[in-house]
């Protein structure tokens, strides 16, 4: 595999993502990875090309300090192996990575890589836009029954996977997008495993992973995330991540992945990589900013509600929070008085924060979902998800809080 490694580690993730997978010597003394852009690879010998095939199609298993031979681009290239190894510590419980080419790619690869012919999904509503659209449009079509509870609703949750027979997946995403409602991932894997198919769990953590929840902690058996948002950081790349406490199953996926092709390429892979060192460090500056903002918002008369986890009133939206997240994040919601109109207006006045429907980016941006990413719902979807005319969805980023604030303040007009 040229440049990768395979190294047992016992430092901190904040060391490990810096020297994870990755050894020099194998890169003729470079420091860090290179770019290795090429299709296919020469093989040591006629038998480890036996081997690797045999390996590939899961006929055999390799050994766990086995340095197979790769391949063919399509199914994995040095890029993608160093960054999946350096991924890992970053998620806590996490044992292995496969890396996509965006966040669909991934929740999409896992879906079908989950769900038997006929099967049940269960999730959480709302939903990304993109995901929502994908399990009604490709997912119901196909046969697989589909339904939705509310996030933060137990109880519902409960009572849908008992009249699921067949369910095979359960798909939280917490918090949700754009409300920021959450759902108790501990709860949700006690009951996955008193069902009698014991359907997996999985966690769309892009919102506040991988630095302040933990879903494989909790129990999870999946998590996933568009990798364009935070461990990106920068809106340059897109990308996805599947991660698994049992490497079984990131296998599984990356067999998918080999055949549907959706693999991140080299250069994606890089770019991604080098960003890892920093997630932290920017989702804290990031947090830090919105909590001071969102508080100081709370209070204008402008503002309807706002949405934020150090703002939660609601007894079990606080105590799902404070089991399952270390920091409220760097995401938040308004609703503004004036409904759509007040929102557009807002949009439009803003200086600082651009008008932009992605998130977690070191700029700040600002969306109006339900004319925009949650614009395929019906009204009633809408309103159960509680997604009004008036709502916006603020990204912040690492510039200057007082700066963001005064150009908030001044586009509510």
């Amino acid at each position: 595999m040229g440049a990768v490694k395979k190294v047992t580690y016992r430092v901190r993730p904040e060391t490990a993502v810096l020297t994870r997978g990755f050894d020099p010597r194998l890169s003729v003394g470079a420091a860090r990875p290179p770019v290795y852009r090429t299709s296919t690879f020469v093989f040591s010998s006629p038998e480890a090309a036996e081997r690797a095939f045999a390996i590939a199609l899961g006929k055999i298993r390799p050994t766990d300090d086995e340095d197979v031979d790769l391949i063919y681009a399509r199914l994995s290239h040095p890029n993608a192996e160093i960054l999946e190894d350096q991924l890992v510590p970053l998620e806590r419980a996490a044992h292995a990575a496969a890396v996509f080419n965006s966040g669909m790619a991934a929740i999409a690869t896992l879906l079908f890589a989950t769900l038997a012919r006929g099967s049940s999904l269960l999730h959480t509503q709302p939903l990304y836009g993109g995901t929502q659209h994908f399990v009604h449009q490709v997912l119901e079509p196909l046969g697989f029954q589909v339904e939705g509870v509310p996030a933060g609703d137990g109880a519902a949750l409960a009572a849908a996977a008992e009249r699921l027979p067949n369910l095979e997946l359960i798909l939280l995403e917490t918090p949700a997008n754009p409300t920021l409602r959450m759902s108790d991932i501990a709860h949700a894997v006690a009951v996955a495993r008193r069902h009698p198919k014991r359907p997996r769990v999985a966690v769309d953590n892009t919102f506040l992973g991988p630095v302040f929840q933990h879903p494989l902690e909790l129990g999870a058996d999946l998590v996933v995330y568009s990798a364009t948002k935070f461990l990106g950081g920068f809106s340059d790349v897109l990308a996805g991540v599947v991660m698994a406490g049992d490497a079984r199953l990131v296998s599984e996926l990356r067999g998918l992945r080999a055949l549907f092709g959706n693999i991140l390429q080299a250069d994606e892979s890089w770019i991604l990589d080098s960003r890892l060192s920093t997630v932290g460090l920017r989702m804290n500056r990031q947090s830090k900013n919105a909590q001071k903002i969102a508080e100081r918002l709370a209070a204008d008369p402008r503002i309807e509600r706002i949405h934020y986890p150090s703002l939660f009133t609601d007894p079990e939206q606080r105590r799902i929070r404070d089991a399952q997240c270390d920091f409220p994040g760097s995401l938040m919601a308004i609703e503004i008085r004036g409904g759509k109109a007040g929102a557009f207006e807002f949009l439009r006045r803003l200086k600082i924060a651009r008008d932009a429907v992605s998130l977690g980016g070191v700029e700040s941006l600002a969306c109006h979902p339900a004319s925009t990413t949650h614009s395929e719902l019906s009204p009633a979807e809408l309103a159960q998800a509680g997604i009004t005319e008036g709502l916006v969805r603020l990204s912040i980023g690492t510039e200057h809080w007082r700066d963001l604030l005064a150009d908030f303040e001044q586009a509510l007009g």
